[in-house]
């Protein structure tokens, strides 16, 4: 492990050396939302750590994506055969990504690589990525991120962490894809020594900044049935209106649909977004539908947050606590209450 001091006034010119080798990726505005996405090749993302309205989960696994196409057109040799649109993307060089939502695409693997079956769209371009974090130094009143086992500063997930101390940047480098996109940047002066101690003394001062936090060990010990048959919901999810936004603002949320389009004499197999908490989501082809009322939608988002995926994987809640979902929820609905009235539930 090794601590590089970067100039502010070197940074640009850094990103710039690095683009020979990388596609950088970054948290840049479109309009008035702030997002992360392919940078242009005069563009630089922005380093002010601000909380995106999405998650960086579209980086690996897009909100609409081609799978395979077919042709249509009689006479095509190809036609009516599905050839596959997945294609070994290049190194990409993610900068500036928070540490919980590292973390959190982190555990995309336990979805998609599951032994017996593997996702080659997802997990070849979450392999392609390296993940220049940036420590959150002012973290938000929604941000419980220390409680589900990741933080402000959480290095786990990351190839480089990034923290900001005024006119320059401390780079912690992490792994040997880190010490890469370093030296192809040009970022090659250590600090001095005692920089150590100061990334500790920040990272201190910004779990404590953190006054937010949430239990979930009882949630663990019960059955799903005490939780799912608990006296609680009606009033939990009373004021949802099943639009989704926590779903598509989260950055472990992963359901999708896939669809057959067809557009000039050719199918298109693509793979979108989806939510648990739309009535279609569970619709069947018989027009049964096991979770027809928003209380089934709302209480099965929770019960596989807070229950099903800890009692699987074994590796806690599926939440890193980044409060996006709070902070964008119509209704004022806070998973952090729902988690404390689940977790004490006579």
């Amino acid at each position: 492990m090794t601590i590089l001091t970067i100039d502010r006034t070197s940074w640009n010119a850094g990103l710039d050396r690095a683009r020979g080798d990388y596609t950088l990726v970054g948290s840049a505005w479109d309009a008035d939302c702030l997002g992360f996405r392919e940078l242009a090749p005069d563009e630089y993302p922005n380093m002010e750590g601000l909380l995106t309205r999405l998650s960086p989960k579209g980086v690996v696994f897009p909100p609409s994506q081609i799978m395979m196409t077919c042709a249509l057109k009689p006479g095509d040799v190809k036609q009516n055969i599905y050839v596959s649109e997945e294609k070994l993307p290049s190194p990409r060089a993610v900068i500036g990504i928070r540490p919980c939502d590292a973390k959190a695409l982190s555990l995309m693997p336990l979805n998609f690589d599951t032994g017996e079956t593997k996702d080659p769209y997802v997990l070849n371009a979450w392999e392609s990525c390296t993940w220049i974090g940036l420590a959150v130094t002012e973290p938000l009143a929604s941000d419980f991120s220390t409680s589900c086992g990741t933080g402000p500063f959480d290095e786990s997930p990351l190839d480089v962490l990034l923290v900001d101390d005024g006119e320059r940047y401390l780079a912690k480098v992490i792994t040997d894809k880190g010490t890469a996109w370093a030296r192809s940047a040009g970022f090659e002066t250590e600090a001095e020594e005692g920089a150590e101690a100061l990334i500790k003394t920040k990272k201190e001062a910004a779990e404590r900044a953190i006054t937010s936090a949430i239990s979930f060990d009882r949630i663990k010990e019960k059955t799903v049935l005490e939780l799912y048959e608990a006296n609680h919901w009606q009033k939990t999810t009373f004021a949802c209106l099943n639009c989704g936004a926590c779903t598509f603002a989260c950055p472990t949320c992963w359901c999708f649909d896939i669809q057959d389009e067809v557009y000039e004499g050719k199918s298109y197999r693509m793979r979108n977004w989806d939510s648990c908490m739309t009535s279609l989501f569970t619709q069947h082809g018989s027009g049964h539908n096991p979770r027809e009322t928003p209380l089934q939608r709302t209480r099965q988002r929770f019960m596989h947050k807070l229950k099903y995926f800890q009692d699987k994987y074994e590796t806690g809640i599926m939440c890193v606590g980044c409060g996006r979902c709070i902070e964008q929820c119509p209704a004022g609905i806070d998973i952090r209450e729902v988690c404390k009235t689940m977790n004490s539930q006579a």
